[in-house]
């Protein structure tokens, strides 16, 4: 660790701390971590709230399109930059539960890179960029998805550890000048770019990583990302993961999961699931039991507040506001990625969908402060009902995944 002063010190202990109580976590076999989208302002001090009412460790996990560098064009939740999001975070997490995580850094991972980045060469150079300002700005957990290609067809599994040995090598070394910790996962979420479906093929990989951490002196990966059969689509989970516990058992000796859990856990991994958002109570409660260390959900909770602030709207009669949010969303189009067949959902269905993504629009802005006038004269603070919306839809989880009290 390079030389540093008293307080970059003892923010290093810090985050030390920070992961030796979710290292506690992982260490269990009775409880599934949580990683959090922070989807809005709102999100993380959901987040933040909790952490600090339960004393269990959270994580945020930023994607680069939510929170980006400012040379990169920052990102879309509450227009933060990649350090003026980990101050945000830094000053109100008193307990310090709170881990920072990139999640899906890597080439043509932010829309700069796939409008301006015209190879891949390019693309890296630009990823690495936005690693080196989250390792700066104290992330802890470092996502490497290399996946991406913007070719044609599926990237081989050369093309992909050619692409994870030179972030993780990048990464660490930046780390050590910077005297960081930090800790990666690796894999990706995609399902028609993933090579690394094919349980020969994965351990194939964990091998070479293994090899090459070997070899570097580096830190073996803390998490692998493995796919369970989840998918979101809308404001479902279209994946075919079982809604139904007597469903589950059948499913986890067809699709494989133990073994797979088995591998991960014979070389020291631990398993990330991802698009986790939308499953039953009773599909969220066996993760801890079939091995699922730790698992994504992010839409979900954009679409609680959404939902949360649309009830208010139309609770209080609030006509006109709720069409000219409906309009905003709408006319976003960011509802297009999420949908099945848009033919089929209304206006309004499409900006629940994706209504956090224009909550720091100029637009979205003006209409709030309206709003939040005309709910105050009634009592009511528009921020913390929206707050305890997405806390609720945050809790759910804490209590599937056995962090908290049981359900109820």
């Amino acid at each position: 660790m390079g030389l540093l002063s008293d307080g970059k010190r003892l923010e290093y202990e810090k985050d030390l701390a920070r992961f030796k109580a979710v290292e506690a976590l992982l260490g269990r076999r009775d409880c599934t971590y949580l990683g959090v989208g922070p989807m809005s302002k709102n999100c993380v001090d959901a987040c933040i709230e909790l952490t600090e009412e339960y004393g269990v460790p959270l994580m945020l996990i930023a994607s680069r399109r939510q929170v980006e560098c400012l040379e990169l064009g920052g990102g879309y939740v509450n227009n933060w930059d990649t350090l003026s999001f980990a101050n945000y975070v830094r000053r109100r997490d008193r307990r310090g539960l709170i881990v920072l995580a990139r999640d899906h850094g890597g080439p043509f991972q932010h829309p700069v890179e796939v409008q301006k980045c015209a190879t891949i060469e390019d693309a890296m150079e630009s990823a690495m960029l936005s690693y080196q300002r989250d390792i700066e700005a104290g992330f802890q957990i470092i996502h490497i998805d290399p996946v991406i290609s913007q070719g044609s067809g599926e990237p081989d599994e050369e093309w992909i550890l050619d692409k994870v040995f030179r972030l993780y090598a990048f990464c660490m070394e930046k780390a050590r000048e910077l005297g960081r910790d930090i800790h990666f996962e690796i894999g990706t979420e995609e399902q028609k770019q993933n090579p690394l479906k094919d349980i020969r093929k994965l351990e194939y990989v964990i091998g070479r990583i293994k090899e090459f951490c070997s070899e570097r002196g580096y830190p073996f990966p803390t998490f692998l990302v493995v796919q369970t059969g989840t998918k979101v689509m809308e404001t479902r989970n279209i994946g075919k993961f079982p809604s139904a516990e007597s469903e589950i058992p059948t499913y986890l000796a067809e699709s494989r999961i133990e073994d797979f859990v088995g591998l991960c856990e014979k070389y020291g991994l631990k398993i990330k699931e991802h698009n986790t958002d939308y499953l039953s109570d009773a599909s969220l409660r066996v993760h801890p039991g079939i091995g699922i260390h730790a698992a994504n959900v992010a839409p979900e909770f954009g679409v609680a507040e959404t939902r949360a602030f649309m009830g208010l709207l139309r609770d209080r009669g609030l006509d006109a506001e709720l069409e000219e949010f409906v309009r905003i969303a709408h006319d976003s189009g960011k509802w297009d990625k999420w949908v099945i067949d848009a033919s089929a959902l209304t206006r309004s269905q499409k900006a629940e969908i994706c209504g956090h993504y224009v909550f720091s629009t100029d637009a979205f802005r003006a209409l709030k402060e309206s709003v939040t006038e005309k709910l105050a004269r009634a009592g009511l603070d528009l921020d913390r009902e929206l707050t305890n919306a997405v806390k609720a839809s945050i809790l759910r989880y804490l209590k599937c995944f056995n962090l908290v009290g049981g359900v109820g």
